[in-house]
């Protein structure tokens, strides 16, 4: 058993895995393979020519550190219960400390992937803030904003240890969710129907009501830096002890 990048012809192995873990479009991982995604940024094991698991991830920074958020790590149903995502996750920390970077983060999907993860070296270092809201009577303006201009406000409205995200994982944002800018605000948003889903919103969240009336949402689901909600995950490659406390831009 082994694990490897990717080869290109192997990329239709790998949206199948992927459609069977996570179950998303064929539009979607267009949009993925297109933007976000790079060979040397995958690892996968190869069972003939069936993808059995795979991981990725986007490089990050934080304090100067060079980090890896891992995404989308997932196992075939019909290898699952052979060991391979612990064999997989642990060839990624080698290759990624030899590598030069100073440890991984991860968001799991549910409690019983935190307790796994947990197993294999990470702790929860970062928690957030998550609430609804309904639309107020009064619009709050925004201005529509690209990821270069989003990423730079971002690293001024970060909250100590904030993990600096920008590059590949920015730019694969962008190509489902909205970027935009207010006074004293900073927000990423989805629109379905007229809910509006904010993965990351940094600054004063007494502006939401009157955002999404500017948006013309009823009501929205907002996630901000702050106590109450397990997020993220930390795996340090060093001696370090220290550790960053705050991703927001995960993309699930």
């Amino acid at each position: 058993m082994f694990a490897k990048h990717p080869q290109p012809h192997e990329i239709p192995a790998l949206r199948l895995l992927w459609q069977e873990a996570f179950g998303d479009s064929d539009a979607f991982l267009d949009k993925f393979f297109s933007v976000g995604y790079s060979q040397n940024r995958c690892r996968v094991v190869m069972r003939e020519a069936q993808a059995a698991a795979a991981l990725y991830w986007f490089d990050c920074q934080w304090e100067g550190k060079k980090l890896a958020y891992l995404y989308a790590v997932a196992t075939a149903k019909a290898f699952q219960g052979q060991g391979l995502c612990r064999f997989l996750m642990e060839d990624t920390h080698r290759l990624l400390a030899q590598q030069g970077y100073a440890g991984a983060v991860l968001v799991p999907g549910s409690e019983g992937l935190f307790q796994m993860y947990e197993k294999m070296g990470y702790r929860t270092v970062s928690t957030i803030r998550e609430f609804f809201r309904e639309a107020g009577a009064e619009a709050f303006p925004l201005e529509r904003i690209s990821g270069a201009e989003y990423a730079r406000r971002r690293k001024a409205m970060l909250p100590a240890g904030g993990i600096v995200q920008e590059g590949a994982g920015l730019a694969f944002l962008e190509t489902y969710a909205a970027l935009y800018a207010g006074n004293g605000c900073l927000l990423c948003a989805t629109k379905d129907g007229q809910h509006l889903f904010v993965p990351e919103f940094l600054g004063d969240d007494a502006h939401i009501p009157g955002i999404l009336r500017f948006l013309n949402c009823k009501e929205g689901t907002f996630r901000t830096p702050g106590q109450g909600k397990a997020f993220a995950m930390y795996r340090s490659f060093t001696e370090d002890t220290s550790a960053p406390s705050y991703l927001g831009l995960a993309f699930d």
